[in-house]
């Protein structure tokens, strides 16, 4: 599986889709174009968890369309995902790679040069790296001191050899940004969940990551 073609990439949580099924919102995303799904819905139970994520491997088999579970390795096995997203408190890079072997994808979140380093090493296919605008899916953060920046993903990018999905406050007219930045693929919550419309949500990010369109139309 190549992470390098991942330019646009939905992490679901339902608590921010005002009131959408997250099955429906993976359902649209799909059809807008969508490269990978990562399951993330923080504050879920494991059971609750599985059960949806079932659903989505199902849907993005169909599709040929990566799915990726948050943080749980044993979820991830559980539903045959294709890798897992793993987050500096998660368990090690290496031990994921160890439980879930060769073939699988494994990314993890950085906002340091360091880490991004230290994860290529211990063997992370690609780096999600943010929040790079701010973001409201950390409610411990507030979203006006949160924002990394564009210099960090063009620090982080030059320091490593496997791909860079921006992530935080990405939306379709600031992505192209993040792109030209260094990163290969961005990465959103609300942006998709939230949107009346997460199909065409999810198309106009993708034409603005390919470069097809203006990002101000």
């Amino acid at each position: 599986m190549n992470t390098k073609d991942w330019r646009t990439y939905l992490v679901t949580q339902k608590s921010l889709s005002d009131g959408k099924r997250t099955v429906e919102v993976v359902e649209a995303a799909i059809d807008g174009g969508v490269d990978v799904v990562q399951l993330r819905e923080k504050d879920t139970d494991a059971r609750w968890r599985y059960e949806l994520g079932r659903k989505l491997r199902e849907l993005t088999a169909e599709a040929g369309i990566a799915l990726l579970v948050n943080d749980r390795v044993d979820i991830a096995q559980a539903i045959d995902a294709d890798g897992v997203h793993l987050g500096q408190s998660d368990l090690p890079v290496a031990v994921a790679r160890e439980l879930l072997g060769p073939e699988a994808v494994i990314g993890c979140s950085t906002s340091t040069v360091e880490g991004a380093i230290e994860a290529e090493a211990a063997g992370a296919d690609y780096l999600g790296v943010g929040a790079i605008y701010g973001t409201d899916s950390k409610e411990d953060v507030p979203k006006e001191k949160n924002g990394t920046g564009l210099e960090l993903v063009s620090e982080i990018a030059a320091a490593v050899s496997i791909p860079v999905i921006g992530i935080g406050g990405v939306t379709a007219s600031n992505a192209p940004p993040v792109l030209e930045a260094g990163a290969t693929g961005v990465a959103m919550i609300s942006e998709i969940t939230a949107a009346d419309d997460p199909a065409t949500a999810t198309r106009e990010v993708a034409a603005a990551v390919t470069g097809e369109v203006d990002s101000d139309d």
